[in-house]
């Protein structure tokens, strides 16, 4: 008798959500998106940080001082004066410490001489909630506007969010939800503990969803899904919608863009105009199981766009 090694596939079951909320993502340090220059008392232009930084590097220290955002490291830097400071500075793994002697500009602040940012926020979907209250969401990172690398963290928190408008998309100006997030304790509903290329993850109490009746639906692998009718899950003013989407093309190899997608729903299309902002990670729903989540809108048709794979979203929690 020959032996046979048999893979069995896990037909894992999640909550598909479709639910907007507020996102808050803390950064590591803070990010530097450009050099600048400071204009001195004498109308001297000064670059002193020119050439030894670059676009998406995190300051994490200063003078072996942990940063945690610019309020911090303006502070310092003026505390500091013109002495000559020390930055450690982190991109991807590889660390490095600098050296920069700060200048005082026409008001006599101190300043390095480079444009900075420190955390993110704003408006995102859940895509599902699993049995043990893990969840994912935007099924795509958040990255930096200006330098388009994917924001560097670890910790965030997910708020309830508000939204009372919706600015419809149409060719070449995508739309939006409009919403509103109260960064307070009271309307904090889970955490963020990785933002990745898949999407954000974290904890999430399910109990968020309780009341929209939304039963527990099977994982759809990517041999699964087909080309046709399928749908999306989102939920506004206070229920589950369902509108029908269709799958053009699927892209398996893909890392991120795995599916392009049409909205033919009219009523969707009469809201929105299609996909827009905000609704990243809602699920695609196909045959009873969730086969993906919406990522992107195409800038001169937002009757369609992409989406990722559950399979992949999944690999990551």
């Amino acid at each position: 008798i020959k032996n046979t090694k048999v893979k069995v596939v896990d037909k894992r079951k999640v909550y598909p959500v479709g639910l907007p909320v507020g996102l808050y993502l803390k950064t590591q340090g803070v990010m530097i998106i450009d050099e600048g220059q400071v204009i001195s008392k004498n109308g001297e232009k000064l670059c002193p940080a020119k050439g030894l930084v670059k676009k998406g590097d995190y300051i994490t220290e200063f003078n072996g001082k942990t940063v945690s955002n610019k309020s911090q490291l303006s502070y310092l830097i003026n505390e500091n004066k013109e002495k000559i400071v020390t930055l450690t500075v982190k991109n991807n793994n590889i660390t490095k410490k600098i050296s920069i002697k700060p200048v005082s500009d026409k008001n006599g602040n101190y300043m390095l001489g480079i444009w900075v940012r420190d955390d993110s926020q704003g408006i995102g979907t859940v895509t599902f909630i699993t049995k043990d209250n893990k969840y994912c969401a935007l099924g795509h990172g958040i990255s930096d506007i200006d330098t388009g690398e994917l924001l560097s963290s670890n910790n965030g928190t997910i708020f309830k969010a508000n939204i009372w408008g919706i600015r419809k998309g149409e060719s070449g100006k995508p739309g939006g939800l409009c919403g509103s997030i109260e960064y307070n304790n009271k309307n904090i509903i889970g955490d963020i503990t990785k933002n990745c290329a898949c999407g954000l993850y974290g904890n999430m109490d399910k109990k968020i969803i309780s009341g929209y009746n939304i039963s527990e639906k099977e994982i759809g692998l990517q041999s699964e899904i087909k080309k046709g009718e399928a749908s999306i899950q989102f939920i506004a003013d206070g229920k589950v919608n369902i509108y029908k989407i269709e799958i053009e093309n699927i892209y398996a190899n893909a890392k991120e863009k795995n599916m392009v997608i049409k909205i033919t729903d009219k009523r969707l299309l009469n809201k929105t105009g299609g996909i827009v902002q905000g609704m990243s990670g809602s699920p695609i729903i196909q045959n009873g199981k969730v086969i993906g989540a919406v990522t992107h809108v195409m800038i001169n048709d937002p009757t369609r766009g992409y989406g990722i794979l559950a399979e992949n979203m999944l690999k990551s929690i």
